[in-house]
């Protein structure tokens, strides 16, 4: 008689053992949690049971500590065709056609394998766009790291942009923009927020929902290795230095493999859409999540057959598979009696396709592993933990924050100048954002290093704008206002390039939200997104929330990373942020006040960020927005720069050295106000043919705009004030410096 196979599980803890030894904490469940499991299902859970619970419990799955506060986002208006709760949210841009969007987070991950955490950040938010119907048009990064003098991190700089370049380059999705800020708390939790943008038309949209009694789950792409094994539950716990990493949490990518399910997948969609019934990506908790929750949206049961589950490793176990985040994975729902058409097309291009379960009009959750039931449990349950409401408390910092501002000591301009430039926050990208391909697909019309980056839509006068933004040190003197203050620089990003913008993604990274003080900051961030956002008519359609980025009880700023998307509706609007020749007349957009706690200023002169948040003038912002916006559009505007980190005088720089023009400037204002961070100004150069049309245009809206000079065609940057000439810097130099500190950072 033949053997009977080994089996996997023969070694695994008995219920007793989970329940005696407390298995399920070393998980991620509490103890209350574990009771109400037994209490609900009538008996201890087994091993795998327990496992799929702390893989579907956990923060990083069930949101179960953000969703008090995520409930309170506004995601509706007219163009929102699919918000918050698919894979991507959807906006309908006209002419039967949408854009898809979304960011996540890869951030623990990242610190312990810096490529390999990056790259599968941008696998995974590129799988939930394609699920979604759509092809993937461009990648957006929002980077924070620690300070550039620390060796480790000059280490986890290197691993995380080779990872985003090395999948995103080799899938052939353009990555097109993003941003990157450096701070000692982010040294032992580094972030690594990654924003995916697809197109589709309209009637290709999809959902993942199983639905339908009898219909086929199909599992496609990749076979489920022993990577990644609930990181889920990784993602949701905090950081010890004295703790060994788990590297067995991240999950290992092949960009090749994910190119031919992509192209699978989109191919199944066009020619086949009427078979499938949901789509969704294998994310955060594998296999179980994925599956677990396209039932419970159809308020359907699942019965999955483990044994056919493809493995490239022996004797996995159940819990292994249901838990694995290995890459490029793909569950589909496809009508019964229709499923080979769906399957050739992967299996034409070498990828596994298999039956691997059937839906079922019971609502429980069912899997079955060698001829065993080796988990029963109702799905609703399954998939919704009892939400927790926790404490908050306003931050000490905040209850005693002074509220006078930060007085700079600026007695050589020229010189602060020159060291604001080098800081790594305001210098220049490039030698980061030289390694991704920001032109494949050759529809990339703004590369990276502008305000937003824009990319047109092939057969049509539109394009779309997009960015990232967020200055987590507003958020840390005020979570709500510099909250705001993140989504304002977003939108000031999208207008600065011609675009109306339209929606909004986030990436919000928190501390512990066990820690009240933490909490607290979630709630009022969430606040301040959602009272903008309504402002500007800019849902938040999808997100991602990433909460315990502390380490050893240190909490990073509170960083709720703002992705945006604008529409430009005719390529002839699309504008860039430098000036173009001289004789222009510069123009700066708004007023200056001394607004310096949390600048960069202070953070250069002081080595920390204190005080109270400066104001911040909502309607001067959206009159602002609105003026620049009408002025390009009216074909009125060479250039359109947003002002933010450094001021003034930064971003004059920022304006000049990219043609190697001159700028003779005169800002009637204190010298020190040249690099006050005021929220909400912009600096625009006009034609000296279009001068008079310009200004007649301002005469129709309630704005502040003043002349401070023009752009020369010299080599040298002059900027008066009213103390006189203040700043006398050359061209090549401020651009040297600009563009070469990081490197040379890096180097050393």
């Amino acid at each position: 008689m033949p053997k009977k196979p080994l089996n996997p599980m023969a070694n695994e803890a008995t219920p007793e053992q989970v329940r005696d030894h407390k298995i399920y904490e070393q998980w991620g469940l509490t103890e209350k949690e574990y009771a109400l499991i037994v209490k609900t299902i009538g008996r201890l859970p087994n091993y795998t049971e327990t496992g799929i619970f702390s893989g579907m419990w956990s923060e990083h799955v069930s949101y179960k500590k953000s969703k008090p506060a995520l409930r309170k986002f506004w995601s509706q208006n007219d163009r929102v065709l699919q918000g918050p709760g698919e894979g991507a949210g959807i906006l309908d841009i006209g002419d039967n056609q949408a854009v898809v969007f979304k960011a996540e987070s890869h951030n623990h991950p990242s610190f312990v394998e810096p490529y390999e955490g990056a790259a599968t950040g941008v696998g995974g938010i590129l799988r939930d766009i394609f699920s979604m119907g759509a092809q993937p048009i461009a990648i957006l990064d929002s980077l924070r790291f620690g300070e550039l003098e620390n060796s480790r991190t000059k280490h986890i700089v290197d691993g995380v942009i080779a990872g985003i370049a090395g999948y995103g380059n080799a899938i052939g999705i353009p990555t097109v923009g993003g941003e990157i800020s450096f701070d000692d708390v982010y040294a032992g939790n580094p972030l690594v927020n990654v924003m995916a943008v697809g197109l589709m038309d309209q009637a290709a949209m999809q959902v993942g929902q199983a639905k339908g009694v009898g219909n086929s789950i199909i599992y496609v792409g990749a076979k489920t290795g022993r990577d990644g094994i609930n990181g889920a539950t990784f993602a949701s716990a905090e950081f010890s230095s004295e703790a060994a990493s788990d590297r067995s949490a991240v999950q290992v990518g092949d960009p090749f493999l994910e190119k031919l399910v992509m192209d699978a997948t989109l191919r199944v969609i066009r020619e086949h859409a009427d078979k499938v019934v949901g789509i969704q990506d294998m994310g955060a908790a594998g296999l179980v999540s994925s599956s677990s929750e396209m039932a419970a949206k159809a308020g359907m049961g699942i019965d999955l057959n483990l044994d056919l589950v493809p493995q490239r490793e022996a004797n996995m176990t159940p819990y292994e598979l249901m838990l694995s985040e290995s890459q490029e994975r793909m569950l589909l729902v496809v009508t019964k009696g229709q499923e080979k058409a769906v399957m050739d097309i992967f299996q034409d291009m070498d990828l596994d396709a298999v039956i691997i379960g059937q839906v079922t009009d019971d609502g429980r959750y069912r899997l079955r592993f060698m001829d065993e039931v080796v988990a029963d449990v109702d799905v609703e349950f399954l998939t919704n933990p009892p939400k927790q409401d926790l404490p908050q408390t306003k931050p000490q910092r905040l209850l005693s924050a002074h509220q006078e501002q930060f007085v700079p000591d600026v007695v050589d301009a020229t010189a602060t100048l020159k060291q604001l430039l080098a800081q790594p926050t305001i210098a220049s990208k490039a030698e980061l954002f030289r390694h991704f391909d920001s032109q494949v697909r050759a529809d990339t019309v703004v590369k990276p290093g502008g305000d937003a980056a824009v990319v047109r839509i092939r057969g049509t006068k539109k394009a779309l704008a997009m960015t990232t933004d967020v200055n987590a040190r507003y958020l840390y003197l005020n979570p709500r206002i510099g909250a705001k203050m993140a989504v304002a620089e977003a939108a000031r990003n999208i207008v600065a390039t011609g675009a109306l913008p339209i929606g909004i993604t986030d990436g919000l990274n928190f501390g512990s939200p066990d820690n009240p003080d933490v909490y607290y900051e979630l709630h009022e961030s969430v606040e301040g997104i959602t009272e903008i956002a309504k402002q500007l008519n800019t849902p938040i359609i999808s997100g991602n929330v990433s909460l315990y980025n502390e380490t050893d009880g240190t909490a990073i700023y509170p960083t709720p990373m703002i992705g945006m998307v604008g529409l430009i509706e005719d390529n002839r609007y699309i504008t860039t942020s430098f000036f173009k020749k001289p004789g222009d007349v510069i123009y700066l957009i708004g007023d200056t006040q001394d607004s310096f706690n949390g600048s960069e200023i202070q953070k250069l002169q002081t080595q920390q960020i204190s005080g109270q948040l400066f104001e911040f003038d909502e309607q001067a912002e959206i009159a602002n927005q609105g003026f620049v916006l009408d002025a390009i559009h009216a074909g009125l505007i060479e250039s359109a720069h947003d002002l933010s980190e450094g001021g003034l005088a930064v971003s004059l720089v920022e304006s000049a050295i990219k043609n190697n023009l001159g700028i003779d400037a005169t800002f009637a204002g204190s010298t020190s106000q040249l690099f006050a961070e005021t929220a909400g100004r912009f600096i625009v150069s006009v034609a000296a043919s279009n001068v008079k049309t310009f200004e007649a245009l301002v005469q129709n809206h309630d704005v502040s705009v003043s002349e401070i000079g023009e752009v020369t065609a010299t080599d040298l940057i002059n900027i008066g004030t009213d103390q006189g000439q203040v700043i006398a810097l050359p061209v090549a130099t401020a651009k040297d410096i600009y563009l070469h500190s990081i490197s040379e950072m890096m180097k050393d």
